[in-house]
């Protein structure tokens, strides 16, 4: 039995409803399966529409016009709805043997045989939406009801099948703050050893969609830390743990704080994760370049896991300038010369985060909202438009070499000599001006004498 609310919730969409009726007319068993239905129950609003059917894949691709082989392997088809969307109908199916990563399976008739295959029981549910009947052979609504993760049979074996559900627990059980139940908790222990048989990707993919999915990922991340699956696949990590940060807490629970104060962005959050991972390798009390170091063992960890180019430089630069604070009383000027350290596309996540540590750290409590008014006259000093490249100056170096100044690697100390005066006063930025300041820098660096150039 269900309640209303989740019997409302479970009203699929229209085009999931065609796709259920057209595969039941004719004659294949066809069920709403796995988070929609425990989202349902939850009293969440079902986010994504997953089918289960006895009908198999060259049958569900006859039967639609609109159809896209997802998975045939694995019997999964995408069917275009006519709202655009592409909805996933799998076939039931069994596993035949697994790896521990992989699964070979085969392809059945009985949705029990396919629920009996899953990962947890709060994801071997199914919901038929003509006849309005819930399958739970495991108990997954109990569970649901007393805020258990379970395993759908032997614990053991089912992490043994795929050591990614590992993972999957820490995720499930920070997202819909659950317990995970003893004899389960002991067994994945037990496997987090066979932690590294997974490969980078798949174990990026489940970090990401922690931090993306998880409204407090600290519930998350705190049981890697206890499991000792931080241990083994993010040693860097791990080496925070217990670390005094100078604050009254150690640095990993710091950085915890921080992820949860962020918006859930996922790399934004891994940023967050990592900004102090750097203490670990400098002298406290003061760290001294913890953001530099940082900065080099967050770049190995996310290269490690297969992360793109620019999402590691993007992470890596904020960490290395996390530390880049100005003032609470700065300048304009000071904040155009921040401006220039960041660089314009990283100003806002670098504030993200400063405002992130303020709030993780009681004792920084206090300056929250300083940091904020800081903040917004950052965001007029960058709205004015500053120079703050070498190519925003009024000259460049077709002006240097008009001064006299033969080509040669003196142009680029006198164009960045330039840059700063104009940081220091953007008023500064007109040919005749930095024209005069080009001579005069020339001059001292001995490019020219005071002779040269009339």
């Amino acid at each position: 039995m269900i309640d209303a609310r989740a019997r409302d919730l479970l009203t699929p969409l229209p085009d999931v409803l065609r796709i259920v009726d057209r595969l039941e007319r004719h004659g294949y068993e066809t069920w709403i399966v796995g988070g929609a239905v425990r989202d349902a129950l939850l009293g969440r609003p079902p986010t994504e529409w997953d089918l289960a059917t006895a009908a198999p894949p060259e049958v569900v691709r006859r039967l639609f016009r609109r159809t896209v082989p997802v998975g045939l392997r694995h019997g999964t088809v995408g069917v275009l709805g006519r709202d655009g969307v592409l909805y996933e109908v799998t076939t039931f199916r069994r596993d035949l043997a697994t790896d521990g990563r992989h699964a070979e399976v085969a392809f059945t008739r009985s949705l029990d045989e396919d629920l009996a295959r899953r990962d947890f029981t709060i994801n071997a549910l199914a919901w038929h939406p003509l006849r309005q009947e819930l399958r739970d052979p495991f108990g997954g609504q109990d569970d649901l009801q007393r805020r258990r993760l379970r395993t759908v049979g032997e614990p053991g074996q089912r992490f043994a099948e795929d050591y990614l559900r590992i993972l999957r627990a820490f995720r499930f059980a920070g997202r819909y703050e659950l317990d995970v139940d003893p004899t389960t908790w002991a067994a994945l222990v037990a496997a987090v050893p066979q932690l590294p048989r997974l490969s980078a990707e798949r174990v990026r993919e489940e970090l990401v969609k922690t931090m993306a999915t998880v409204p407090r990922p600290s519930r998350a991340l705190e049981l890697y830390a206890r499991s000792g699956a931080l241990a083994v696949l993010y040693p860097e990590l791990h080496a925070t743990v217990g670390l005094a940060d100078g604050f009254g807490a150690d640095v990993w629970t710091h950085q915890l704080r921080v992820v949860d104060a962020l918006p859930p962005r996922p790399l934004l959050r891994i940023v967050g994760l990592l900004h102090d991972v750097g203490k670990a390798r400098t002298p406290p009390p003061d760290f001294p370049g913890h953001a530099e170091v940082g900065a080099a063992l967050a770049r190995d960890l996310l290269r490690r896991l297969r992360c793109s180019n620019a999402e590691v430089d993007r992470a890596t630069h904020l960490i290395a300038q996390h530390t880049s604070l100005p003032p609470l009383d700065a300048s304009d000027a000071e904040l155009r010369f921040l401006l220039r350290r960041l660089g314009p596309t990283f100003v806002t996540d670098f504030w993200r985060l400063r405002i992130a540590i303020c709030r993780a750290t009681p004792a920084l409590g206090h300056q929250g909202a300083q940091l904020l008014q800081l903040w917004r006259r950052l965001r007029r000093v960058q709205q004015a438009r500053p120079p703050l490249r070498v190519t925003d100056l009024a000259i460049d170096g077709r002006d240097l070499r008009a001064l006299g100044l033969p080509p040669g690697p003196a142009y680029g100390a006198i164009l960045q000599a330039l840059l700063d005066r104009v940081t220091e006063d953007p008023a500064r930025n007109r040919p005749e001006v930095l024209r005069a300041l080009a001579r005069a820098e020339a001059e001292r660096l001995g490019a020219i004498s005071p002779s040269d150039g009339g």
